[in-house]
């Protein structure tokens, strides 16, 4: 674990930057997963988890995923509020963690779910290429805010700057 002291803070109270990151990431990704799951499965009713059998197989793999993603939330929010009572939480490296979790999921499903394992596609009877680029693009730029707000955080972090 990285730790180190909060300027600012009691003496010897330590923040636990990989692990904020990692719980962050976690929630982050659980987060994608409902909004996936809630939005295009359940409100608009464009596809399931699992579309290559039946509609049966369809809801039981949402209800799969459901329970893997409210199981993801309620772990990362024990985790999350274990480093706050600890005062161990290292913001920057928290919300880092976060939309790279976020952007880490929309793309594994994007480009493995979607387009390796062909468990599902966005939607179907359309053309499904700017559906596609919207999706990757929008996991791409999580991702990408997420690195950029790591990068930061690390040099904050090495520089012994405030926490943000």
């Amino acid at each position: 674990m990285s730790a180190s002291v909060r300027p600012g803070t009691t003496p010897g109270v330590r923040t636990e930057a990989r692990r904020s990151m990692a719980v962050c990431a976690l929630i982050g990704a659980a987060v994608t997963a409902a909004v996936d799951e809630i939005v295009f499965h359940q409100i608009l009713g464009w596809h399931h988890f699992y579309d290559r059998a039946t509609t049966s197989a369809g809801l039981l793999s949402d209800g799969l995923l459901h329970t893997a993603e409210l199981l993801a939330l309620c772990a990362g929010f024990f985790l999350y509020a274990d480093l706050r009572r600890r005062e161990a939480l290292a913001a920057p490296h928290a919300w880092a963690g976060l939309f790279l979790g976020m952007g880490a999921f929309q793309l594994f499903d994007g480009v493995v779910d979607h387009k390796l394992l062909r468990l599902h596609q966005i939607r179907y009877g359309v053309d499904v290429t700017p559906y596609d680029v919207a999706w990757n693009l929008a996991g791409l730029l999580l991702l990408l805010t997420g690195a950029g707000l790591a990068v930061r955080a690390a040099r904050r972090h090495r520089d012994g700057g405030p926490p943000a």
